[in-house]
């Protein structure tokens, strides 16, 4: 008689545990909010082209395309069939291609709209579903201040045109999403010192904030975090951009 009554307790238990999904989890800034939102206490489901499985338990694999809607799908079913309810998430799986406009292919457009656009409203069309079933729950996106404030000599025009769309969004679902429990916000980096900039790239990319160097990936990680406890924020575009977004230099 003992057993079932702990089984349940247990259950009852892992269930007020909150769950996260974060897209482009296998590396980068990806891993890195795995492994911060699982300090929190978290459990992840979490995605990209070529995740595999680890040794966590409360870390839940779904390997996908994001930009496929089937992919959403699978992420959101198998993680409420894993861990019961979906809290967070992050949409941080993206591309950025720096290549003159007249030069970019129908190639280039239909990978980065499939990314950034259908893998951002895939997965938050669903993930919301079940976060305004239960009254709460926070989304994040992260975007670029090259939307806002681009460059000289850094063509974006890409990703103007895709994150800057999601920045636009973020703030049209705050308004849909305000009175139901819901929050909606992104952050905005600069160019952020991951695996996917060869270290000899770093002190020009590093002259391109008016800080003078390059961010760190915990830079964007704390403010998600921060994002994600801030309970009277919502419709925030957070630029961590050493000062791109303030203004010409």
């Amino acid at each position: 008689m003992k057993r079932p009554l702990q089984s349940k307790r247990t259950t009852s238990m892992s269930n007020q545990q909150k769950v996260v999904i974060i897209t482009g989890a296998s590396q980068g800034i990806g891993a890195e909010l795995v492994r911060a939102y699982r300090g929190r206490n978290y459990r992840v489901i979490a995605s990209s082209r070529s995740i595999q499985p680890g040794a966590d338990a409360d870390v839940h694999a779904v390997p996908g395309d994001i930009g496929n809607a089937e992919t959403a799908e699978r992420i959101v079913r198998e993680g409420l069939q894993r861990f019961g309810r979906i809290d967070s998430l992050v949409n941080n799986a993206g591309v950025f291609l720096a290549k003159p406009f007249v030069e970019m292919t129908q190639e280039d457009y239909d990978h980065n709209l499939a990314v950034n656009v259908a893998g951002f409203f895939h997965i938050t069309q669903r993930a919301a579903t079940e976060m305004l079933k239960q009254g709460s729950g926070h989304i994040v996106s992260i975007t670029t201040s090259l939307a806002e404030q681009p460059i000289l000599g850094m063509p974006s025009a890409l990703a103007s045109l895709t994150k800057g769309g999601l920045n636009a969004v973020t703030k049209s679902l705050a308004m849909e999403f305000a009175k139901s429990g819901v929050r909606v916000n992104a952050v905005s980096p600069g160019v952020i010192k991951t695996p996917m900039h060869p270290l000899e790239t770093h002190p020009t990319l590093a002259g391109l904030h008016p800080v003078g160097r390059m961010g760190e990936i915990r830079d964007v990680v704390d403010a998600v975090l921060y994002l994600e406890t801030a309970s009277f924020v919502t419709g925030e575009i957070l630029h961590v951009d050493g000062g791109q977004n303030a203004g010409r230099w």
